[in-house]
């Protein structure tokens, strides 16, 4: 039994004739944050939307190797795809409330799931994990959309973890708030690392360095390294990886 939480063995990812992912081999533990950085189109969100399928989503795309959650593939024959992306969920870079109010975003993974006993503990329950409770209680049933950018931010993260999540992917989900949010949300993934598995896309190597326990570089659809952020950050072992984190390009 593996003591990771996910691993890609020889990962390649096609776009059409394009090759995104070349040979990725990473092992994710759980209940850690790993960071995912590099220059702009490198690899970075192309691997994070393999770990619960979403690539699927896009025309003319195809994988080879292997994506492991707790040791099976989950690109298997016979694999439920909407149970996959329950226990593996997915923040975007913007965000993407639903036209509802605040506790039909919250309440719409459980109705789907038939989970509807006890649902105002759940839509709760959720929204309290996401530090969004104290701000919306008197409110539940204004439109989502009508959030500032960090709360509809909070709110998504509450949207997923509603549906009780083992792994939770984040592309980017800083990138559209202000500082103050950042640091809001940048607080928020280090509480929720104590009940979930996380996995982060940034091009912010403050962001990567201040919130995760594990960081991987990307460089043109290679995982160029990966280890410690500390040792990442301090005592890169590539000349590549040093090169980007002091900006001698990217």
């Amino acid at each position: 039994m593996s003591v990771y939480k996910i691993e890609t063995r020889h990962l390649n990812f096609f776009y059409d004739r394009t090759q995104a992912l070349m040979d990725v081999s990473i092992q994710i533990g759980e209940r850690r944050v790993t960071a995912l950085i590099g220059p702009s189109g490198c690899g970075k969100t192309t691997f994070l939307r393999t770990l619960n399928r979403m690539n699927e989503t896009l025309p003319n795309t195809r994988l080879e190797g292997e994506v492991l959650l707790d040791d099976k593939d989950i690109y298997a024959p016979g694999v439920d795809v909407v149970e996959l992306r329950r226990r593996v969920g997915m923040v975007f870079q913007i965000p993407n409330p639903f036209p509802l109010s605040i506790y039909d975003n919250v309440a719409f993974g459980p109705r789907v799931l038939a989970l509807r006993d006890h649902l105002d503990e759940w839509v709760e329950s959720s929204l309290r994990q996401a530090d969004l409770w104290d701000e919306v209680k008197d409110g539940l049933h204004r439109l989502g959309t009508e959030l500032v950018e960090g709360q509809q931010q909070k709110l998504c993260i509450a949207r997923v973890l509603a549906v009780q999540p083992e792994v939770i992917l984040m592309d980017e989900p800083c990138s559209a708030l202000d500082p103050t949010a950042t640091l809001r949300i940048e607080e928020l993934i280090r509480r929720l690392k104590d009940q979930y598995t996380i996995v982060i896309v940034t091009h912010n190597m403050q962001q990567a360095a201040r919130v995760s326990d594990w960081t991987g570089f990307f460089l043109l659809g290679e995982l160029i390294e990966y280890g410690k952020t500390e040792d990442i950050f301090t005592r890169p072992q590539d000349q590549r990886t040093e090169d980007y984190i002091s900006g001698r390009f990217g």
